[in-house]
Order: structure tokens, then C-alpha cells, then sequence
């Protein structure tokens, strides 16, 4: 790609409290082969020196702008406040969150793709996770999914459907992001998400066969609100009411809604008769039910009790595990990493349409 035609390319980095790692997470962006970009950080009236080694890159670096915000908001707030500060000129959007960092390459070879295929609204890549690789699903070469044929995988639980990747591993058409003052279209830790089932309406999913991001895996990331109250259920059924059909005919769409609240039932359940669950959590659960206009009555609890017992009565120690582990549910990184950290990980028969299938 010549140089003298590479579109800008807009990286933003909302941070909060990021210290630790965000000197790593600046230094990926500046190591770029692409060289026509801006970047802006956006710091959330952090506690540490975060600023400070914010402003001293962008006292050395020219493209590096930083904006500190005047009051604290909230970690999606952040990032919509991020993409409103892109230049009118970027033709991309780049996330970076601020404890990952991207390889050299990323920011060019997801260009690549994107110049290639006009249609495309949404490039991801491979991503390392800790200890492994994410995001494996594509059958290469193939460049470019449609978009509803990649939303449908994910609603559908096709084996082919691995997840449309997290903000670091995503490169966005800048017109997308400011279709709307909130790109992010809601409060969910997982409002990437929503987005990409949003624009992928009409819009297409590119891909580039290459580990080109990292994602950091740590305790710090962690959100003790997210995992206490598993905000993800509600995200998920979120997506598959007000997006699900876009991508699914109707018996699609009543078999997936039945089996998501189906899930989120049996989770509540279990809650109610073995978690002992504080009543900011009940709180929490009902009014989002309410929102979602599937309000939780307790008969609801007490068929999902009896459907789970009879389903598991023949295998009570695989019950008694799978019940552990929805009542209380291991933690993994999503987009509330940046300011809070992450939320919980949803019951295991729960279909997975953010992490692995499905995210982050």
C-alpha cells in the first residue's frame, strides 16, 4: 500500500488507572508500520500517573493527543466519548485498550483488507489471550464474511462461529463510528458487541489470518461488580431481542429467545434455592427482566428448578458442578477492562455468543 495514500487512521485509547501498562500499550502504537494515523488518549480522571505518561508522549509525538476528561463517566461513556474526539478526515477507527497492545503490523494489514473490500465495516484479526489464540473460526483465504451471515452464526451457535473479537482486535470504518453519538449503543461490558450485531446489518466482516493483537489476562482487570452480579445474561438476551431479528426468520428468533430465557431462568434458580444472593442482585436481575419485557415471576424460578433436576438427576455430581459454577461463575476480560474490569462468564449451557463463539 503506498504511502502516499494510506487513509488515517484514527487509535484511541480510553484509560483509567492504567499506569501499570499503558507505556507498553502507547509504545505498540508507535512501533506501527502504518504511519498515517492519530492518536488519542482519553484518560478518565485516573488516580495514578496515567496522565503524566500520557503527556509526556504526546510532548515527544506530535499525532499523540491527550484528552483529560473534566468528571468521571462510565467505562462504554468513555470509549463513546473517545470515538467523538476522532478526526473528520479518518477514514478508521482504531481501539487500544490501555493494559494490551498491538503488533507492528495490525494497523496495516487490517487497512489492507478493509481498501480491498469497500463493504467491509469490521476487520479483526488473531489475537493472543493470555496463553492462547482467539478468534480462530475463518476458513482461509476468505477475506470477508457478510455480515448477516456472521451474526446469524453467532445467534445460531454455528460450530464455525468463534466471536467477532474485542476492541483491541477490531479496526472499525470510521462512518460507522460516528453514525451515532453512542457507537456503543448501550451500558453493557459488552457493548462492542452490540455494535458489531448493530452495523453488521449492512455492513461486512473482514478478516486477516495474523496474530496482530494482544490481550492482557490479570487480576487487576477484574470487576467485582460484573462477576457478583454476571451483568452478562442480561447482556445477552439484550442482543438477541433487539438484534436477533435482523438475522433470524421467526421460528429462528422463538427458539433462540425460549432457550436464552430458558438458560437465564435456570441460572436465577439456582441462585435463589442455593446462592443465597444479596438483594442488589435480585434488584439487579428483575429490573433488567422488566427493561427486557420479560419480567421474572418466581413461578418462573420454580420451573427452571424442576426442569434442571429432572434433566440432571441421573448425573448428581456433574449437577452439583455445573450448579457451582452458575451460581458462582469465574471472571474473564471483556471491554470493562479499561476503567473496571470484567465481567462474568455465563452459565455453561448458556449459548455462548461472546467468548470463543461469540465478544468480547
Amino acid at each position: 500500500m503506498s504511502t502516499s495514500t494510506n487513509p488515517l487512521v484514527s487509535v484511541v485509547t480510553p484509560v483509567y488507572n492504567g499506569e501499570d501498562f499503558l507505556v507498553e500499550c502507547i509504545e505498540s502504537v508507535l512501533k506501527q508500520t502504518y504511519d498515517n494515523y492519530e492518536y488519542i488518549i482519553v484518560n478518565n480522571c485516573s488516580k495514578d500517573r496515567t496522565l503524566e505518561i500520557a503527556r509526556e508522549y504526546a510532548a515527544k509525538d506530535n499525532r499523540i493527543r491527550v484528552h483529560d476528561n473534566e468528571k468521571f463517566v462510565g467505562v462504554i461513556d468513555n470509549h463513546n466519548l473517545a470515538f467523538s474526539l476522532i478526526s473528520p478526515e479518518a477514514k478508521y477507527c482504531k481501539v487500544v485498550s490501555a493494559d494490551d497492545f498491538i503488533l507492528p503490523d495490525c494497523i496495516t494489514r487490517m487497512v489492507e483488507v478493509a481498501e480491498e473490500n469497500p463493504s467491509v465495516g469490521f476487520v479483526g484479526c488473531y489475537q493472543i489471550s493470555g496463553d492462547r489464540v482467539r478468534w480462530q473460526g475463518f476458513q482461509y483465504p476468505r477475506p470477508v464474511l457478510t455480515g448477516r451471515e456472521m451474526c446469524r452464526q453467532m445467534f445460531l451457535g454455528d460450530e464455525r462461529a468463534f466471536g467477532f473479537g474485542s476492541p483491541t482486535s477490531l479496526l472499525y470504518r470510521a462512518d460507522l463510528v460516528r453514525n451515532s453519538t453512542a457507537f456503543y449503543p448501550n451500558a453493557s461490558p459488552h457493548a462492542d458487541t452490540s455494535a458489531c450485531f448493530q452495523y453488521l446489518e449492512k455492513s461486512d466482516f473482514g478478516f486477516v489470518y495474523q496474530v496482530l493483537a494482544y490481550e492482557r489476562i490479570h487480576d487487576a482487570t477484574q470487576s467485582s461488580k460484573s462477576v457478583q452480579l454476571n451483568r452478562y445474561l442480561s447482556a445477552d438476551l439484550n442482543d438477541v431481542i433487539k438484534y436477533g431479528p435482523l438475522y433470524l426468520n421467526k421460528e429462528e428468533f422463538d427458539r433462540l429467545l425460549t432457550e436464552t430465557l430458558k438458560s437465564y431462568h435456570r441460572f436465577l434458580a439456582l441462585n435463589y434455592f442455593v446462592g443465597f444472593r444479596e438483594k442488589e442482585f435480585w434488584d439487579y436481575h428483575k429490573s433488567r427482566l422488566a427493561e427486557l419485557g420479560q419480567p421474572l415471576k418466581r413461578l418462573d424460578l420454580f420451573k427452571a428448578a424442576s426442569a434442571t433436576v429432572l434433566r440432571e438427576v441421573v448425573n448428581p455430581g456433574q449437577a452439583f458442578k455445573k450448579a457451582w459454577g452458575r451460581v458462582f461463575p469465574k471472571s474473564r476480560k471483556s471491554i470493562e477492562q479499561t476503567a473496571q474490569p470484567a465481567p462474568a462468564n455465563p452459565p455453561a449451557d448458556l449459548p455462548n455468543r461472546r467468548a470463543g463463539a461469540r465478544v468480547g
